[in-house]
């Protein structure tokens, strides 16, 4: 079920860094069209290529860190509370 309450809109760093992943991908992507389509010759492109799949790789690892740590924090009580899926079910 979705939180209610302030807590729902805050946003979390899993959250920014997951916004981050996806915005570079999409960066090194269209870089990589760039490069693919057009072949750029200028000395900085190769800077410029590169940079969002460094990004991608930093925020991944980023993402992976952040998830498990939150993941950790929200370990689901023993006894008797059926999660949301169990009760689905």
């Amino acid at each position: 079920m979705a939180e209610t309450g302030q807590s729902r809109f805050r946003v979390s760093a899993v959250q920014l860094s997951g916004c981050l992943l996806c915005w570079s991908l999409a960066a090194a992507m269209v870089t990589a069209a760039v490069d693919a389509v057009v072949h750029p010759h200028a000395r900085w492109w190769g800077a410029v290529w590169s940079l969002p799949w460094w990004l991608v790789c930093g925020a991944a690892l980023a993402w992976i860190v952040l998830r498990v740590r939150e993941k950790a924090a929200r370990r689901p009580p023993y006894g008797g509370t059926q999660s949301d899926w169990e009760r689905a079910a």
